[in-house]
């Protein structure tokens, strides 16, 4: 009746694997085993497993284990899986550790100005500040020296909107710079560093020394330093020094400071009246 080999011919079929789909947020499926459909609206883990909670369109959850082939998207069988973690690239950050403004364009400059007293000042100013400084706008400004500050605020005629902020070297109670400092109306501030030469604002670790060595009063403190260091003329210096700034943290605080609050006094927006 049933002649020659009744299993010739015929061959076991292997069920192809569900695809393994990720739980993301939003993402609508149906349970197959009991109908009920939502849109994942989280991931739980349990003794028993990885469940995923599940909102129907009355906005009410239920929770649902996440086994083989147990979930329906148009019809057909799937595997949920919890979703990649995506790391967040981290924003990029400036020299002074504000966030980058990216593809930043040219701003009309502001009315009011950062002074310092020296070229090396500036530069160092720029070379940490310089981002943040062009994204506000703030032009910064050598004054060639403490000794020209009356002149130039006077030419200046600072006021409302057209502030000055000045960033004085070896400014502490007492000294001459302290002096010449004070009462210069509400639209200027001073701010300062005690050391003698904003060079020493910059951390010894970053120029490869133990600590900046003492200079004696009388002589020129840029000279001393670079014949006590080894580093041959001031140009040489100021070339190690410059080189070695890449970003805040190569400055001490009392300088970091004190460059903050001034770009927060410059572009701070008039009070409406």
């Amino acid at each position: 009746m049933y002649g020659g080999n009744i299993f010739s011919g015929h061959t076991r079929r292997h069920r192809p694997a569900a695809p393994r789909v990720p739980a993301d947020k939003g993402l609508v499926v149906e349970d197959a085993a009991t109908g009920y459909c939502g849109a994942v609206v989280g991931m739980e883990k349990t003794y028993d497993g990885d469940f995923v909670r599940l909102e129907d369109g009355r906005r009410q959850t239920r929770l649902f284990a996440m086994r083989e082939a147990s979930f329906l998207i148009d019809g057909k069988a799937v595997t949920l899986v919890r979703p990649t973690a995506v790391k967040k690239a981290a924003p990029a950050r400036s020299a002074s550790g504000s966030t980058r403004v990216e593809g930043l364009r040219a701003r009309t400059a502001l009315p009011s100005r950062i002074w310092v007293e020296g070229i090396h000042d500036a530069a160092l100013v720029e070379r940490v500040w310089g981002h943040d400084l062009r994204v506000e706008g703030v032009v910064v400004e050598h004054l060639e020296g403490l000794d020209n500050l009356a002149d130039r605020l006077a030419e200046f005629g600072p006021g409302p909107g057209r502030k000055v902020g000045v960033l004085a070297d070896h400014l502490v109670e007492g000294s001459k710079e302290s002096r010449m400092t004070q009462n210069l109306g509400p639209h200027v501030l001073v701010t300062g560093h005690p050391y003698i030469d904003v060079w020493e604002a910059v951390r010894p670790k970053a120029v490869g020394i133990e600590a900046w060595p003492k200079i004696p009063r009388g002589q020129d403190w840029k000279t001393g330093i670079c014949r006590e260091l080894g580093w041959g003329t001031p140009q040489d210096g100021w070339r190690r020094v410059y080189g070695a700034v890449s970003s805040f943290r190569d400055l001490e605080a009392p300088l970091i400071g004190a460059v903050e609050r001034l770009v927060d006094f410059v572009t701070e927006p008039l009070a409406e009246g």
